[in-house]
């Protein structure tokens, strides 16, 4: 059997090196790659894989939250809280002004913001809520930049996050805005690409972001994708591979990887048919053909990561509203339906968090 020696152990609470030689075959889940001299391996809850000391404090204690949304009575802003074992807390009564089709995204390491959308008198907004590491939603933040809905967010460059596209008062738009690792929203960045709305955003490759799918304004769905740098700088459009569609989720699992799930197209006849296939985003963001998804197809939820390599899609939109879930593996396999608590709520926003409390 083989051996590796000086090699890092992450503990939930400290990391340790050890020098002493371990059997890697016995302790180490190799199934990907088996570590390598001097490198670091992390402990995610069952077994030991490679990893970085970065990823420590997540690897037990990320959570995410779903927030926001539009449910059977009208606008909300509550909340649902996820453990870092994927289970959902019942409703959080929120603060900040109710508003559904808004984007989230973590930022800071440990912290997440909800953004944009529009409020209970169909005004688009450029408000934003912060989320500390403890999961409890701030008060309305004055926004910049403008004001606009049916966007996409994700984190990238470690600490950092980027809101981007969706439709302003003028229409469709590429326009993007940097969040600074204080989360402090910047003005507008003039974007580039096709200009769309109702598409979906992640994390992939540690540092870096990929903006996907959604709805042009000549109606179309598309399947089209952007990356974004770990400097936040859009790159222009990528051809799609899958199904074109809108109103998906997407979001980080495995740790630098990502998936793109659920979500709806229009045929010629003008009927929604709704989807639960997904397409999973390698670490240099190539996005694969569909994968036949499991669970209730629905459209119009969200998606975020927790416990650290895992993620979860929740809640949306079928013939009534949903508060189911589908939980990620760190494989990228969707779960099949569990059943929700809370409110069903449609057009919410979900981001990662963690928490040392």
């Amino acid at each position: 059997m083989a051996t590796y020696k000086t090699i890092k152990y992450i503990v939930p609470v400290e990391v340790v090196e050890h020098t002493d030689s371990i059997n890697a075959l016995a302790d180490v889940d190799t199934s990907t790659a088996a570590p390598t001299e001097g490198q670091t391996i992390k402990w995610n809850g069952t077994n030991w894989v490679p990893g970085d000391i970065e990823e420590a404090a997540a690897i037990t204690t990320q959570k995410a939250i779903f927030g926001f949304g539009y449910t059977g009575t009208g606008l909300t802003n509550k909340s649902n809280l996820v453990s870092s074992l994927g289970v959902v807390s019942s409703d959080v009564t929120g603060v900040g002004t109710a508003r559904y089709t808004l984007a989230a995204s973590g930022y800071g390491e440990d912290k997440a913001l909800f953004g944009f959308g529009t409020d209970g008198s169909s005004n688009k907004v450029s408000i934003t809520n912060l989320v500390s590491n403890t999961g409890v939603v701030a008060t309305d933040t004055a926004g910049v930049g403008t004001a606009k809905t049916s966007l996409a967010a994700a984190g990238f460059g470690g600490d950092k996050a980027i809101f981007g596209f969706g439709v302003d008062g003028s229409g469709y738009t590429s326009a993007t805005n940097l969040v600074s690792n204080a989360g402090v929203v910047a003005t507008d960045t003039t974007g580039v690409g096709t200009v769309r709305m109702q598409l979906a955003a992640a994390k992939y490759g540690n540092d870096k972001a990929l903006f996907g799918y959604g709805l042009n304004n000549a109606g179309d769905q598309v399947s089209m994708t952007n990356l974004v740098s770990n400097a936040g700088v859009v790159a222009t459009d990528t051809a799609g591979v899958g199904t074109a569609r809108e109103s998906s989720s997407a979001t980080g699992y495995g740790g630098d990887k990502a998936i793109f799930g659920f979500g709806h197209s229009t045929d010629d006849g003008g009927f929604r048919t709704d989807y639960s296939k997904t397409n999973l985003v390698s670490n240099t963001g190539v996005v694969s053909s569909d994968v036949t998804g499991v669970g209730t197809a629905r459209t119009i939820l969200a998606a975020a990561g927790y416990g650290g390599d895992k993620a979860i899609f929740g809640f949306g939109y079928t013939t009534s509203f949903e508060s189911m879930t589908n939980l990620v593996s760190n494989t990228g396999v969707v779960a099949s339906d569990t059943t929700g608590v809370g409110s069903g709520t449609y057009a919410p926003s979900a981001a990662g968090y963690s928490s040392t409390a």
